[in-house]
């Protein structure tokens, strides 16, 4: 069979364009194949997304860990900055897609903010119920998949049964189980559902009793143990200095939790401890984790106890449509709701910046208006991005299979890093 000289000729030299674009990024040791360049990924299941690593190894020994990001972009900042407010608000769910509310929530309160809008005390309750119910159902997700690609299965079976109970509750309030959208500029879409708070005080304890389980068949697991304790270590200059958040910074002893340092929706009314590692190691994440579960029902216990009666939503009509029961008898709330929902509410040429405690650390919102009823410029900046970053700090001097430990504690999710 002849060898078609000209197609071999182009695969040395896209060969040797792409050692080129590696030179300075790996080891020179790679650049004379005494070292082995692995792709892991983009669809290795350990990689909790679209992530693809390409990882120099000496033997099973990581020299470079890169990440290449991008595969899951979606465009939805400049989406959000063709959108009036409200519509714009159902495009954040999709970023961290294991926690949208705190995705609804930055945003909201860079709205709120910017437009001044006021939020009633019963909306800001349930915001914090509901914050914390995702805090938990992400955890969950977290939990289960780490267990799993370190090869403890059965609690990967345990967390997501409870985070089932989570989404049928959010089913209750928005009739979606993840993309609810529930958060909105001023409150809440609506009130509670006569069924949700029932399902809440049957749930509570029943978390409480679970999240010990969790501990017992992890927490002192020598297997567990072994494969955790002392693996991706980050000193807290080195995360500090990374810019990690979340869990990640505070495993590593450095107290910083947003819902503490610069409260919002009323977190400082409510009693809590921030749980710190001293080691930060993937087992001291683990640690800080868990922990955040159990403070997590505990503020959501608190929050239960105290619901305000009153509105859900700000009354200010320039912000908020009509109620419902309106629109058959006045023809000026037609008006109103048709117009805010056809070309939205305006608000000022101003810019203003907003920061929450998401399960997976601190997303900030940077929100700069128009005057009009669409935003000049959004953008997020996002926990997940940070942490991929870091793997080629962590990575280097462990083994592979150590990599799939450290992964699994960093907690990142794809769509939130690339957006």
């Amino acid at each position: 069979m002849a060898v078609n000289t000209h197609e071999k000729q182009q695969q040395v030299e896209q060969w040797e364009g792409d050692v080129e674009a590696l030179r300075g990024l790996v080891s020179e040791r790679a650049m004379t194949g005494e070292t082995m360049l692995l792709n892991m990924g983009p669809h290795h299941p350990s990689t909790h997304g679209v992530l693809r690593l390409l990882l120099e190894l000496d033997g099973e020994e990581i020299i470079t860990c890169l990440p290449d990001i991008g595969f899951l972009h979606t465009g939805i900042e400049k989406n959000i900055e063709s959108k009036p407010y409200e519509q714009a608000v159902t495009l954040t769910d999709r970023m961290d897609y294991l926690s949208p509310m705190s995705n609804n929530m930055v945003f909201c309160l860079a709205v709120e903010k910017l437009g001044e809008i006021d939020v009633p005390e019963r909306a800001q309750t349930i915001r914090v119920i509901c914050l914390e119910l995702a805090r938990l159902a992400s955890h969950c997700v977290w939990l289960g998949t780490h267990a799993l690609d370190m090869g403890a299965m059965s609690v990967f079976l345990y967390a997501f049964r409870e985070r089932e109970r989570i989404l049928t509750m959010f089913e209750m309030l928005s009739g979606q189980r993840m993309m609810g959208s529930y958060f909105r500029p001023g409150g809440v879409w609506r009130d509670l559902a006569p069924e949700f708070l029932p399902a809440l005080d049957a749930f509570l304890p029943v978390m409480k009793e679970k999240i010990e389980d969790y501990s017992v068949l992890l927490t002192n697991n020598p297997i567990w143990r072994d494969r955790t304790m002392g693996i991706g270590v980050v000193e807290p200059e080195d995360a500090l200095r990374m810019g990690l958040s979340g869990a990640s910074l505070r495993a590593s002893g450095v107290n910083w939790d947003i819902r503490k340092a610069m409260p919002y929706s009323g977190y400082e009314k409510y009693e809590f401890d921030v749980p710190l590692g001293e080691h930060g190691d993937v087992y001291d994440r683990f640690l800080c984790r868990l922990e955040e579960m159990r403070q997590s029902v505990r503020i959501i216990q608190q929050a239960r106890g105290k619901i305000p009666a009153g509105a859900f939503r700000s009354q200010n009509r320039k912000f908020v449509p009509p109620p419902r029961a309106e629109l058959g008898r006045s023809m000026e709330a037609v008006i109103h709701h048709f117009k805010l929902w056809t070309e939205g509410f305006s608000l000022p040429d101003e810019e203003v910046f907003t920061s929450i405690e998401s399960p997976r650390g601190e997303i900030t919102c940077y929100l700069h208006g128009t005057g009009g009823t669409k935003a000049r410029r959004v953008h997020f900046k996002t926990p997940s991005f940070i942490s991929i970053q870091s793997l080629q700090h962590i990575a280097p001097g462990h083994m592979i299979a150590d990599l799939i430990g450290i992964i699994g504690s960093m907690d990142f999710v794809l769509g939130d890093s690339d957006r």
